[in-house]
């Protein structure tokens, strides 16, 4: 976690009730006859200069609500503010201005990344297509960009099939960074790298964010990379945030038994350390039809009657620590082994 970092409290990003729904069509006439309820109301903020982790298991709607921000996807319903105006009621042309100001790192670097360009054309091309004509100051710009991230000068002719995963990853950081972005978005970033690897990407990440004062929203099922490099966490469950905290806060002391059976799985690097499993029985539901109330108590070891109907709302339980079950304050617990 980032504790030296001195960000502000104003949120460069806020997210309201944010909804996206995918029809299912079926019939001759292909109607709607359900959704996929991928992002089902999610609310939060991201603070300018801070790097808020956003975890949970496959499917649960985190890069969803990632490409949503960028407006990748368009919201069924809700709203986006970047520094308090609505992105949703932008122009064309103001939406081609707000690419330049938040930007996306993909999780695979090799899919990612043009085979049949070179990496000059590849970090260059934001830079092209956003007024800079003049193909020698743009060469110089990538030139510059390639060093920030730690590559050189002799990279710039070579083709993404000439280098390793960790090397293509900085040439994908390199393109995020071409436009001066203020959001990054990190989409599994270091998920497809060796552990050796993730650790230089992510120094690398955090040594960015303190020399151009960037902010990240971090998207990984990696609880111990989420906890190394963030300042605030997120947790998700079938399109919902169900608990939100400072990241010593969430590791320390989680309130949400869905948070608790996270931390309690991750793995311990210590044969001789005994750890307490808290085993969730039962498979995901289905976000085509949640469950309703709570959506977590087809597999909470602590499901009342009332978790089965009333749906519990993320409030504060203290030390703006948002958690959404009917009975945070008493279960809450550290996982043993953390």
């Amino acid at each position: 976690m980032q504790s030296s970092n001195d960000y502000s409290n104003s949120p460069l990003l806020e997210v309201r009730d944010l909804v996206k729904h995918f029809p299912i069509t079926g019939g001759i006439l292909l109607r709607q006859v359900a959704s996929v309820k991928a992002v089902d109301g999610v609310s939060l903020q991201i603070r300018k200069g801070e790097t808020l982790g956003l975890v949970g298991e496959s499917g649960c709607g985190k890069s969803t609500l990632g490409r949503l921000i960028l407006l990748i996807e368009t919201p069924t319903r809700g709203d986006i503010l970047l520094e308090g105006q609505s992105i949703l009621k932008y122009s064309k042309s103001r939406l081609r201005n707000l690419r330049r100001q938040m930007q996306i790192i993909f999780q695979d670097p090799f899919s990612s990344l043009n085979p049949r360009k070179n990496v000059a054309h590849i970090v260059g091309e934001p830079l092209f297509v956003h007024g800079m004509k003049n193909r020698r100051k743009r060469e110089n710009e990538v030139l510059r960009l390639l060093e920030v991230v730690g590559l050189k000068k002799e990279h710039m002719r070579r083709y993404p099939h000439q280098f390793s995963g960790g090397q293509r990853q900085r040439i994908g950081v390199a393109r995020a960074l071409a436009l001066n972005p203020k959001l990054i978005i990190c989409d599994e970033a270091v998920s497809a790298l060796d552990v050796s690897i993730q650790a230089q990407v992510i120094n690398l990440l955090q040594d960015l964010q303190e020399e151009f004062g960037l902010t990240y929203l971090f998207i990984s099922h990696d609880l111990s990379v989420v906890e190394h490099i963030s300042d605030r966490v997120a947790v998700m469950y079938l399109g919902e945030v169900v608990e939100l905290a400072d990241s010593d806060a969430l590791y320390n002391s989680p309130l949400h038994p869905y948070t608790q059976a996270l931390l309690a799985a991750a793995p311990v690097p210590d044969p001789k350390r005994k750890t307490e499993r808290t085993i969730l029985t039962g498979d995901v539901p289905s976000p085509i039809h949640p469950p309703p109330g709570c959506r977590f108590h087809t597999r909470c070891p602590y499901t009342q009657d009332v978790c089965k109907t009333e749906k519990p709302q993320l409030l504060d339980m203290g030390r703006n620590h948002l958690a959404a079950c009917h009975f945070a304050g008493s279960i809450g617990r550290k996982p043993s082994g953390f």
